[in-house]
């Protein structure tokens, strides 16, 4: 992404972003390759450093703010989006960004996430998903499909996973989107929506842990699949994919999803996209299997934040509020303590 034009924006660069710290992931990570567009987009943005904080948990994702040469606090398990609220409120200047993994946020994590969520506190949230727990060695996730074996699990998990996007929107989030760690143009394409959002904006990153997890979306995300086992989504247009764009995604007489061939006779039944359509973003989001995997802006609305709002009722009160402080403690509003 180039250097903004913008006279009026300071001339920042991908440099700028770049922190001293020696990035200690493991070598072919897929946080790599995050880290890369997401200094890349915050260059983009014509914003200073001193403008943005990046907040995470624990995890190998939640190394993040060290290689970013930004505001940034490592915070403990889970409780990312509890420190960022209050880094929101406290400074609605800054624009504050959540790094999390699919342990932290939805496990130890996973009330924090549906709160800041239906809150829809001003803040970007970006879940890389590798379906496994890497920092600490290879267990299951709240993430890793049925019957996965791993050090926690070696006859195979017997837990049902959880779809992140679907949590996103039965938790009333207003931005919710999905891109893969090595689909570098559509990745930057959504970190630069997310952050356009005002809201809680919600993206799941599908994540390759070459370690104790290596090929969990190998399936759709290979040079050779990725055309046709992947439709990228876009508001008011048809959901097509295939090389040959000659596939589409229809609804069935069930309400659910299914797999045409797409002819001039039948075009019309291909579905267009509309991300303000939450049923359809939920069908979307679920799609496994024999159906593509969806991947761009599966749902954004407009509602009001909480910071927005929490911030205009401390300005209401101040403004209407004659009484001074003393006189409150000395008012008719007391207890006696005995």
């Amino acid at each position: 992404m180039p250097i903004n034009e913008d006279p009026s924006l300071p001339r920042v660069t991908k440099k700028d972003f770049m922190s001293d710290q020696t990035v200690r992931w493991c070598p072919g990570c897929g946080d790599y390759s995050i880290l890369s567009q997401v200094q890349t987009v915050f260059a983009g943005l014509g914003i200073p450093r001193e403008k943005f904080a990046v907040i995470s948990g624990i995890g190998c994702s939640s190394r993040f703010p060290y290689y970013m040469n930004t505001y940034g606090f490592h915070t403990i398990h889970g409780r990312a989006p509890a420190i960022a609220s209050g880094l929101k409120l406290a400074n609605p200047e800054l624009s504050v960004w959540v790094i999390t993994g699919d342990g932290d946020s939805l496990s130890i994590g996973g009330n924090h996430l549906i709160h800041v969520l239906r809150r829809n506190v001003d803040l970007q949230i970006l879940m890389f998903n590798n379906r496994i727990y890497g920092l600490t060695k290879g267990q299951y996730s709240p993430t890793s499909e049925q019957g996965k074996r791993t050090k926690s699990s070696p006859l195979g998990s017997i837990d049902h996973p959880f779809e992140p996007c679907r949590v996103a929107l039965g938790s009333d989030a207003t931005f919710v989107a999905r891109t893969v760690d090595v689909f570098v143009k559509e990745q930057r394409a959504i970190l630069k929506e997310s952050h356009d959002h005002k809201g809680a904006s919600f993206v799941e990153i599908l994540q390759n842990c070459n370690i104790f997890n290596d090929g969990a979306y190998a399936d759709f995300t290979g040079r050779a699949d990725r055309k046709e086992r992947c439709v990228f989504v876009e508001h008011g247009q048809p959901l097509l994919f295939g090389a040959e764009k000659n596939k589409g995604l229809a609804l069935t007489k069930r309400l659910t999803l299914e797999v045409i061939d797409v002819t001039e006779d039948n075009l019309d039944q291909v579905l267009v996209h509309d991300e303000t359509n939450r049923v359809l973003a939920g069908l979307l989001s679920s799609m496994r299997g024999p159906l593509p995997v969806a991947l761009g802006v599966l749902y954004r609305v407009e509602r009001p934040t909480y910071d927005g709002a929490a911030l205009a009722q401390v300005a209401h009160a101040k403004e209407t509020n004659t009484q001074d402080f003393a006189a409150a403690l000395a008012g008719k509003k007391t207890w006696t303590v005995s």
